[in-house]
């Protein structure tokens, strides 16, 4: 970390967890931090889905719930930025406080639950910015109080498909009460059906990409790839946070999803297993403990083709994507690859291999 990020960080770890957030969307928002470094390399692009990310790291959803600065976080050097989670109806989520930093781990467990402003907030966020370019995912999701969740995301689909790069179907939270329970086979099928169907009545037709948790188990993770790719669904998001506490240096009681570098071993094998599953050529993007070149690129070796991150960027700060991009370069030359497509797959094996 650079000193401005050190002193930055050390600020808003005097604040609690959220209001350290709202501070840095803010920050982001009247345009700070000023002089980030944008890594461009023709070796970094990635054509996926039809889409053509100018480099394979993408600030994952959960930091701008409500689309307030997707450009400002392209312009940290980021391919892509995904907003949301977003749901029908504004919601305030789960009762303060609900997030935690785990510094000894620089790992993070929340138990947000889907707060955010709603759909109308966010499409009128996203309708201002029609025309900028960018790369911008919207991920979208399902009212806590719900009559028909599955119509909750047929919405979201229909609101958002013009606006979006792509969409994500996320029912992987663990923080909204049964909302795993969609991850089981009958209900996954119905919703991708009716998720598909919504798309081909929109005005557009963006990728969908279905994010799935670490908490799986193999059974589970070959009923989620049958209905992939028995519905069409264009790639895969592995993955959300987990319940699990296994390794961790800190003692906590706190319930909630666990993200940062914990994550990182069990989100790599269950990405691993749904490439096997998934076949070489259905898009995949791993997130989970990524907070440097080394996790970026083991990620690749997994078999992703896109990455993300968030909790590395809270205890490396904004600087992360350029040094991260930076790293992908000159391992690149060093390597002397074309393109870091080269590398997918090259540890597939030995990561599908490993024990859930």
């Amino acid at each position: 970390m650079s000193v401005f990020d050190r002193i930055g960080q050390k600020l808003l770890f005097t604040f609690d967890p959220e209001t350290a957030h709202g501070m840095s969307i803010a920050a982001l928002r009247c345009g700070l931090p000023v002089g980030a470094r944008v890594v461009r390399d023709d070796r970094l692009k990635v054509s996926l889905c039809g889409i053509a990310f100018p480099n394979p790291l993408g600030m994952a959803a959960g930091y701008d719930k409500n689309a307030e600065v997707p450009d400002a976080l392209l312009g940290l050097g980021f391919g892509f930025a995904e907003v949301g989670t977003v749901t029908p109806l504004p919601q305030a989520g789960n009762p303060k406080p609900r997030i935690f930093r785990l510094t000894q781990d620089d790992a993070v467990i929340n138990r947000l639950g889907f707060n955010n402003e709603g759909h109308e907030a966010a499409e009128k966020r996203l309708a201002a910015r029609q025309g900028r370019g960018g790369i911008v995912g919207v991920n979208i999701g399902a009212n806590k109080d719900s009559a028909d969740r599955v119509r909750d995301y047929e919405l979201g689909v229909s609101r958002f498909a013009k606006y979006a790069s792509y969409l994500t179907v996320n029912i992987s939270s663990p923080n909204t009460p049964g909302l795993r329970t969609m991850q089981a086979r009958e209900q996954l099928g119905e919703l991708l059906a009716r998720v598909v169907s919504a798309r081909a009545s929109a005005s557009a037709q963006p990728p969908i990409f279905l994010k799935i948790a670490p908490d799986l188990v193999e059974a589970e993770l070959e009923d989620i790839a049958a209905e992939v790719g028995e519905k069409q669904i264009d790639g895969v998001i592995v993955s959300n946070t987990t319940l699990a506490r296994t390794g961790l240096r800190s003692t906590t009681s706190e319930t909630g999803g666990l993200s940062g570098k914990p994550l990182f071993e069990r989100s790599t094998i269950v990405l691993a297993k749904m490439r096997r599953l998934l076949g070489p050529d259905r898009a995949i993007i791993g997130v989970g403990g990524v907070d440097s070149t080394d996790a970026a690129l083991e990620k690749i070796r997994a078999g992703a083709d896109l990455v993300q991150l968030y909790t590395g960027m809270i205890y490396a700060g904004p600087a992360l994507p350029g040094r991260i991009l930076s790293g992908m370069v000159r391992f690149a030359e060093k390597e002397r690859l074309t393109s870091l497509r080269e590398l997918r797959d090259s540890r597939l094996d030995q990561w599908a291999a490993k024990a859930l």
